[in-house]
């Protein structure tokens, strides 16, 4: 067992995992921001607004908004509305290539790790970030 602090850990397997979105992203020349929009969107349709309070916990210091994504997204013809965004059919097309691929992903993320040890880790994480909200 590792004498490393948990904060250690965090941070290093965080620069693993975004690293290795990168790479699976690459090949599209997109990053983990667009990612998350067209997933969020595929999940459900929203505004600017609805996707910067559902991306929120995940921007960068002095990244207020995901719009420049939205419009890069929007060029490529991924992303269809005015207010109300949704993704064009080949959005949904572009999604479903790379959910197979950040699927994989994941997969090798959690590989050697049982469905009951990833929840109790996720549990805990979870329990210990509300402790400190709570203070």
């Amino acid at each position: 067992m590792s004498d490393l602090p948990i904060g250690y850990w965090l941070k290093h397997l965080d620069r693993l995992i975004e690293n290795d979105l990168d790479r699976v992203l690459a090949s599209e020349s997109l990053g983990r921001r667009h990612w998350q929009v067209l997933n969020s969107l595929h999940t459900d349709a929203g505004t600017i607004a609805d996707l910067d309070r559902r991306l929120a916990p995940f921007l960068d210091e002095g990244e207020h908004t995901v719009a420049p994504v939205v419009e890069q997204l929007r060029r490529r013809g991924w992303i269809e509305g005015l207010v109300s965004l949704n993704l064009s059919t080949a959005g949904e097309s572009a999604h479903e290539g790379l959910f197979a691929r950040v699927s994989d992903s994941r997969r090798r993320i959690a590989r050697g790790i049982s469905d009951e040890e990833y929840r109790t880790a996720v549990d805990v994480l979870e329990r210990m970030s509300a402790n400190l909200e709570r203070d």
